[in-house]
């Protein structure tokens, strides 16, 4: 069984994430937890070692809070006619939202963002950009209302010397999951130019070793990497955009410190990441 987490802050971008959970999960055997943390900083009060503690008043008002969040989620889960599980934490959302990954054993993470604003707009400031580059499985982001029946084709950005196993075999559960055409996808820069020769070899011989089937090969020139690969999902009718990142700041990944924020912020399409081990 599947099982996806969907972090919520009850927004109508929470709103496109939960419905694409729910619509996959009617596909899948899928199992979709709702999560919305409450960000409340307890411990003003230090014990007589120095350990910050919560006052009795910090205690009671946070509870307060959560029982208001408990009933904003039930009445933002009345519009959905299927069976989930919901979890309300008090907390840091980016440690909170981890931990519930790690302590439900979640495989993939679905979350709303608000478009050209980007990740950062969602659930706290940059809590949700520290899931997405961090997260210890799969996140699909979406800033715009998506059926999971839509895609079909899915873009694989690579720089081809990135690539390790445990990516590629994500991103072909991936394929599986919504029955796609993957294609991978190298983009040429001024500052990050190869032959096509070169290129081309470099991802048939991935697509051989990591036996890849229904896919394409494909080279796209353009100035910055970040504006290639969403011309060329735009061009090709692509419906999710495919990357993996190392966790760096900014959702480091590819060579531009910034490449997989800047996808996320300015894609219309969904976008999947995935964090590589170093």
């Amino acid at each position: 069984m599947l099982k996806i987490l969907v972090p919520t802050d009850f927004s109508s971008e929470a709103e496109n994430a939960l419905n694409f959970a729910v619509k996959l999960a009617s596909t899948t055997d899928a199992h979709i937890e709702v999560l919305n943390v409450v960000e409340y900083n307890v411990g003003i009060a230090s014990d007589p070692v120095g350990i910050a503690v919560p006052t009795t008043y910090e205690t009671e008002f946070a509870e307060l809070m959560k029982a208001g969040a408990k009933q904003k989620m039930d009445y933002f889960l009345k519009q959905f006619d299927v069976e989930m599980t919901s979890t309300i934490q008090i907390g840091n959302p980016y440690f909170e939202i981890s931990e519930r990954i790690i302590e439900s054993g979640t495989q993939l993470v679905i979350m709303g963002t608000k478009g050209a604003s980007g990740i950062r707009e969602f659930l706290i400031g940059s809590n949700a950009e520290k899931v997405v580059r961090k997260a210890k499985c799969p996140v699909i982001t979406l800033a715009e209302p998506t059926e999971p029946s839509d895609i079909k084709n899915i873009v694989f950005a690579t720089n081809i010397t990135d690539i390790c196993d445990d990516l590629v075999a994500h991103v072909k559960q991936l394929q599986d999951i919504f029955h796609a055409t993957i294609h991978l996808l190298r983009i040429n820069t001024p500052n990050n130019f190869k032959r096509d020769e070169v290129t081309l070899t470099g991802l048939e011989n991935m697509a051989t070793r990591f036996m890849l089937k229904n896919y394409t090969i494909n080279i796209y020139n353009d100035i910055y990497e970040d504006q290639g690969i969403l011309t060329f999902a735009e061009r090709i009718g692509a419906n999710m955009i495919a990357m993996g990142t190392h966790g760096r700041k900014g959702i480091g990944h590819l060579l531009s410190g910034s490449l997989a924020e800047d996808i996320v912020n300015h894609a219309k399409r969904p976008i999947w990441t995935y964090h590589i081990n170093n």
